[in-house]
């Protein structure tokens, strides 16, 4: 490998030059400081929140390729997950990296037309391999039951959910660009209680049918999740928000208050509590206000939706799926829009990010995911768009197009000298 380099010597423009000696390895950030000294540093990891992950490492040490499953889904799963396999690929090829990709089974409306599960043996079978060996699993949308059981299944307690409005994009969308300025945010969501995780029935009565739902909340599921959002904030700007509803559910909302006051005065922060119809108009009105957000499993997923309007487009959005020790399942944040499969209109961004965020947060591969990002920042800035992000002077482009573009940009990210 040091024989090639010397011949064949890759600099990235954004990104410092890759070491000599750093086979299927990534060079480390290198920053200023004072103007004169360089001192390595890297990103903070959201994995580094995480109770059984407080390094953010890799689960397991890889042993060579670094694994990645795939999940496709339905609807527009297959061509948005496709598209960005192709994005995976120049990467690849850029950074000098390689990844095992396999492919998983059915999963979603599909695996219960097939089998009649949401979430087939032979699919859980295929994530725990995966997560066993350190690897991550890449999902597209399933529908239904699907996300929820596979949550439950592997404890994926927690969700993080990024929010940070992409300049390129700030006149494509409905709010005001001066609405969205200095919007970072992160939603951290409960995935493994509330009433997604509850029990429910239906039975006959002499009014008619009755459906009945339950649910509940531990001490300890508030505990662990509201202290992962207390790390980040901590980390962050020192705000959390726990988001309630007082007369709603009066029994959850106080056991949420009681554990998020006295973890947000253990690691010296500002706790807010909000009502969930509050922090939905708030969201909208004053969105840089939020740092953190803590939130049950019902409140964060209508919540985290709303943030699609802040983003311009829910074909934006992603997330990651976490349990204590750092696996992960990362995804879109938005549905299989079945009207939209087949006919190369869907937008793949929101998954290509969530490729970046897999290779930050499971692999510690944070220059691999920064020029993914900044590979689509450069074609959005340049004018090519999908059809939901249209504006003025834009063009539209296709799934398949825009992630050929994203992928063209990555390649072009690179300055290889001719061989002598």
């Amino acid at each position: 490998m040091a024989e090639l380099n010397q011949k064949r010597r890759i600099d990235l423009k954004f990104l410092p030059p890759r070491s000599e000696n750093s086979e299927n390895q990534e060079p480390i950030m290198m920053t200023q400081t004072n103007g004169s000294e360089s001192e390595r540093t890297r990103p903070t990891r959201l994995a580094s929140y995480l109770p059984g992950n407080p390094l953010g490492l890799p689960s397991v040490p890889f042993p060579g390729k670094r694994l990645i499953g795939v999940l496709e889904g339905a609807g527009i799963g297959p061509q948005i997950v496709s598209a960005t396999l192709q994005v995976l690929k120049s990467v690849e090829q850029v950074m000098d990296l390689r990844f095992d990709v396999r492919h998983g089974g059915l999963i979603g409306e599909e695996a219960v037309a097939s089998c009649g599960k949401w979430l087939p043996e032979d699919t859980m079978d295929f994530c725990a391999d995966v997560f066993q060996v350190g690897g991550a699993i890449l999902n597209g949308p399933g529908g239904g039951r699907y996300v929820y059981d596979l949550r439950r299944r592997f404890d994926l307690f927690c969700k993080f959910v990024p929010v940070q409005p992409a300049p390129e994009l700030a006149r494509a969308g409905r709010m005001l660009p001066q609405f969205l300025k200095n919007v970072d945010m992160l939603i951290v969501r409960d995935n493994t209680g509330g009433v997604y995780q509850g029990q429910w029935g239906d039975r006959a009565t002499n009014k008619g049918r009755s459906a009945e739902h339950s649910f509940a909340y531990s001490e300890e599921e508030v505990h662990r999740l509201v202290e992962v959002a207390a790390r980040a904030a901590a980390d962050r700007r020192g705000r959390l928000h726990i988001i309630v509803k007082e007369g709603g559910v009066p029994t959850v909302t106080a056991l949420w208050r009681d554990v998020g006051s006295a973890v947000a005065r253990r690691y010296g922060i500002a706790a807010a509590f909000m009502n969930v119809d509050r922090a939905a108009y708030e969201l909208i009105q004053n969105p840089a206000h939020f740092d953190v957000i803590a939130t049950p499993n019902l409140f964060g997923d209508i919540l985290a939706d709303i943030t699609g309007v802040l983003v311009s487009s829910r074909g934006v959005t992603f997330s990651g799926n976490f349990d204590a020790h750092g696996h992960g399942v990362y995804q879109t944040n938005h549905g299989c829009a079945h009207d939209l499969a087949d006919t190369d209109i869907a937008n793949p961004t929101g998954q290509i990010l969530s490729l970046a965020m897999l290779l930050r947060e499971s692999f510690g591969l944070d220059q691999a995911a920064a020029l993914i990002e900044k590979s689509l920042a450069e074609v959005w800035r340049a004018g090519w768009r999908t059809a939901d992000l249209a504006e003025p002077g834009c063009r539209i482009l296709g799934t398949k197009t825009m992630a050929e573009k994203v992928t063209e940009q990555v390649l072009r990210s690179v300055e290889i000298p001719q061989l002598a």
